[in-house]
């Protein structure tokens, strides 16, 4: 069957419900969004937990089985064929598509629960970004010694109300706008953190700092649990896989969407790759053993106004980014009740707005997905007021996500795609699998230890950035 009879096709089975536009690059702009985020921010302390030798080598591991798996994720977009086959508009259909029902029920727990945990994630490191502003403006006024406390809780309301606004668009599709901007941002502020690092580490004399072995700890198994952490936050740094079947949804055809996507991520990961080890490895020379868990809140980094930038950088791109991982969570729940109640007003109903942004100049609106949409977001803030701490949240995530949505699946899904039989390849494939599989129990343990230790000691991170 050829692209035009597979269009055909789609149009018979009322796969065009929605048009889609998207390209290699907008869907490279999306991957850059959601991979390049708050993750980055710790990626000088993973290294410097690790060292000069398994920093960087964790890195380009993490990059390459991230990249690999993708590309077979991209396959399994369509089936029973990769290219002709029906469109599985979300991860869980991909999976209902190739696996048994309770890999289905598993998938969706792993990718909500993460798409939801990772938004919580997305609004603490906003608003230390938020607050770090505020007190940096607050010292350089009234000098180092002067009483800065700043409202991170306003501070958190305020960065809700604007995803409240926000997820009242439809989908992806119809804030690539968003999306192309908080990639700029991304790049914008990762530059600023890399030219800091160097900025601060030539003016320190350009000596190598930190140790081979990585840094010290109080214990072995205090240093055991940091450098389980760096590995979470590697791993969380590289997350975007319970994104992927959405925006390649977005992704115009032909060419063939799996094409397309594979090509927009190696681009992406590609481009994060080449920022998160120089940023990592600039950040760990610059402040050796001492290098902080988020790098724009590292004492005496460079100009206040130039760190304040990086923040503001960082607070846009994870506007944008806080709405790629959260439309996937909408179109589910809003799907699942359309089908429930078909003839429910409330749920059916809708209204189109104009918006002055958008490429088609409106947007449709329904009271219900205004009213679910608004309590996803509360519900998101109420929790990241609760477990407030950078490090560990960020850690925790990746754990439950890289093996499951990363590996496990895409793997599995491959293996009944191609119909692998146990042989050389579905041994390489599983021993891939079972290895990050140990990698992220043991991170997940490292995170919890690290939460229940951070509790004892404060739970409140807005009156001191760590």
């Amino acid at each position: 069957m050829d692209k035009s009879a597979a269009a055909a096709d789609d149009v018979e089975r009322g796969d065009y419900e929605h048009e889609r536009t998207g390209t290699v690059w907008t869907a490279t702009a999306h991957i850059v969004t959601a991979v390049i985020g708050s993750g980055v921010l710790a990626l000088a302390w993973s290294v410097a937990q690790l060292g000069w030798v398994a920093g960087p080598l964790a890195l380009a591991g993490f990059a390459c089985v991230t990249y690999y798996t993708s590309t077979l994720l991209a396959n399994a977009y369509r089936a029973p064929h990769p290219v002709t086959g029906d469109r599985n508009r979300t991860y869980m259909d991909a999976v209902r598509s190739y696996l048994s029902p309770r890999e289905v029920f598993m998938c969706g727990i792993a990718q909500y629960v993460n798409l939801w945990g990772t938004m919580v994630g997305y609004t603490i490191t906003a608003t230390i970004s938020m607050v770090a502003i505020r007190q940096s403006d607050c010292f350089h006024r009234n000098g180092a010694g002067a009483s800065c406390d700043a409202p991170g809780t306003v501070m958190m309301l305020a960065f809700s109300v604007v995803q409240v606004v926000l997820s009242q668009f439809p989908g992806l599709e119809h804030i690539t706008w968003l999306s192309v901007v908080a990639a700029v941002m991304s790049f914008a502020y990762s530059f600023i953190g890399l030219g800091l690092s160097v900025g601060h580490w030539v003016s320190h004399g350009a000596g190598l700092g930190g140790r081979v072995a990585g840094a010290a700890a109080a214990s072995s198994t205090k240093k055991l649990w940091n450098v389980l952490l760096a590995l979470g936050n590697i791993a969380f740094a590289y997350t975007f896989a319970e994104v992927l079947i959405e925006i390649q949804d977005t992704l115009k055809s032909p060419p063939a969407e799996n094409k397309t996507m594979k090509k927009a991520s190696m681009y992406g990961i590609g481009a994060t790759t080449i920022f998160y080890i120089s940023v990592g490895c600039a950040g760990y020379a610059a402040f050796g053993s001492n290098a902080p868990g988020n790098i724009l809140t590292a004492s005496g980094l460079g100009p206040y106004w130039l760190v304040d930038i990086a923040n503001m950088c960082l607070i846009l791109h994870l506007i944008g980014a806080y709405q790629v991982y959260a439309q996937p969570i909408f179109a589910s729940v809003e799907r699942w009740a359309s089908s429930r109640w078909p003839e429910a007003k409330f749920i059916n109903s809708a209204y189109t707005v104009s918006i002055p942004l958008m490429q088609r100049g409106s947007v449709t609106v329904a009271p219900y997905k205004l009213v679910l949409r608004t309590v996803i977001v509360v519900a998101t803030t109420v929790v990241a007021m609760m477990v407030p701490f950078f490090n560990a949240v960020l850690g925790l995530l990746g754990a439950f996500s890289f093996w499951p949505l990363t590996v496990y699946f895409p793997i599995s899904m491959h293996i009944a795609q191609c119909k692998i039989t146990k042989g050389r390849k579905w041994y390489l494939l599983q021993g891939l699998s079972m290895v990050c599989l140990m990698i992220s129990v043991a991170v997940g343990i490292g995170s919890v230890t690290d939460i229940v230790d951070s509790l004892k000691v404060s739970s409140n991170p807005f009156k001191t950035i760590s």
